[in-house]
């Protein structure tokens, strides 16, 4: 969803964009803050004579305030080109030997350019923007002299500009080619000109002229060819688990995962290597860092379990009840990725209507695999009929609907709540988010 949208104030009409900016402004604010704080930090360990971590602390500090200062900077340059350019919509290309590439190619309007961009980021926050398979992106500003990218919506905002080197260029530019971004179709623009309904008066009567048709979004047809694009290989099986149906949640792999059991005792690891080193009795001059890294250490292992007893525990033991509750419902549905970061989403309509079905859910999935290949359990077709598991229903008592599905004789676990169509605005603005309408199919 886009939020308000003016599009005279350019860019910035966007309400989304708006706040996005204004957060990135906040977060450089914090990180001067932050980096003042350690120097000033710095100097008064120096006063007490404490010369350990005088310099580490120093380090951290310098970097912190670069990093502010720099993000303050690209915050200016984003309000600039935002405010006077608006948004368009591009068919994307991320390029790179790796999950974490900070370069990537659009394709210009008229679908006869490539813009190789190298993006001004750390990779955390490029991954909040990186393009999916068959993805799009949003761009504001100059391509030879800068500008701001976005995902649809336009609710996260990197600066990207143009990447030097000829030869690096047409390289990056053939890679991009090569996976097939001069043949996407042109997605829908955000900004474009709207419209006018003029009124004409004839014998007392108005006519609307020139009013566009409405329509009721993609079908299950639309979206299976989309899923059918998007579908890559899966790699090899993931090991087996218990079965849900079978033991207590805290013996199936997968939840302890979500519940955070993996963090606490990593953390746990953590503590013991740290006490291990105290005992050895350190020297004198690193007694210091050590209890400085215990402390760290330490909070990292509160915050762990916090987070497990309060958040993951109650999700684990939910999800659990879920998967296991009867009666199934059976539903089709069609698995596409979320442009922002590629985590998989189900699309779920009726066992019946056929081609011209319209979607009646959308639930977005925990990534099974490990983190350098997420996508590893997944259903091996991108579409087909999943067993729904679960509360569906809203009901003014309960808002919140939370289904598991189960495809292949395995659950998938939701990353949120299941979202019924209900006609709302908004669920549309997210399938097009999913699967970018192309120019010359009406929204």
């Amino acid at each position: 969803m886009t939020g308000a949208l003016d599009v005279g104030a350019g860019a910035l009409g966007v309400g989304a964009t708006a706040g996005a900016l204004e957060r990135y402004r906040r977060r450089a604010g914090r990180l001067i803050g932050a980096g003042g704080v350690t120097l000033a930090l710095t100097a008064g360990l120096g006063a007490l004579g404490v010369p350990g971590p005088v310099l580490t602390i120093l380090a951290l500090g310098i970097v912190a305030l670069g990093a502010g200062a720099g993000s303050l900077v690209l915050a200016r340059r984003m309000r600039r080109a935002l405010g006077a350019g608006v948004w368009s919509a591009h068919p994307a290309v991320a390029v790179g030997h790796s999950r974490y590439a900070t370069s990537v190619v659009l394709r210009s309007p008229d679908g006869g350019e490539a813009w190789p961009l190298t993006v001004i980021a750390t990779r955390q926050r490029y991954e909040l923007l990186r393009p999916g398979p068959d993805g799009v992106l949003w761009w504001c500003g100059d391509p030879r002299a800068g500008g701001v990218l976005a995902p649809p919506g336009g609710g996260e905002l990197i600066w990207a500009k143009r990447l030097r080197g000829g030869r690096v260029r047409r390289r990056i530019v053939a890679h991009a080619e090569a996976e097939g971004l001069m043949c996407r179709a042109a997605p829908k623009q955000p900004q474009e000109p709207v419209t006018v309904t003029e009124h004409v008066i004839v014998d007392g009567l108005s006519a609307r002229l020139d009013e566009p048709p409405r329509t009721a979004g993609p079908t299950y047809a639309v979206l299976a060819a989309h899923a059918l694009r998007q579908a890559g290989p899966q790699g090899k099986a993931l090991r087996p688990e218990a079965d849900v149906r079978e033991v207590p949640w805290w013996r199936v792999r997968s939840l302890r995962r979500i519940a955070g059991v993996t963090r606490v005792l990593v953390a746990l690891a953590f503590c013991a290597a740290v006490g291990a080193a105290a005992l050895t009795g350190p020297p004198e001059g690193d007694a210091v860092k050590l209890y400085a890294i215990g402390v760290l250490v330490l909070g990292a292992l509160a915050h762990s379990c916090y987070r497990t007893v309060a958040v993951g525990r109650p999700a684990a033991r939910l999800m659990a009840r879920a998967a296991t509750s009867s009666p199934p419902t059976p539903r089709r549905y069609a698995l596409l990725y979320d442009p922002h970061g590629g985590d998989p989403v189900l699309v779920l309509f009726p066992m019946h209507g056929g081609p011209c079905a319209q979607p009646e859910g959308l639930l977005p999935l925990v990534p099974p695999g490990p983190p350098k290949e997420p996508r590893r359990g997944l259903p091996a077709l991108p579409v087909g009929t999943a067993w729904l598991h679960g509360r569906r229903h809203f009901t003014a008592d309960r808002p919140v609907s939370f289904v598991v599905p189960w495809i292949d004789g395995r659950p998938l676990w939701p990353a949120g709540p299941y979202r019924e169509t209900g006609g709302r605005p908004e669920f549309t603005a997210l399938l097009d988010r999913l699967a970018p309408p192309p120019a010359d199919r009406p929204l």
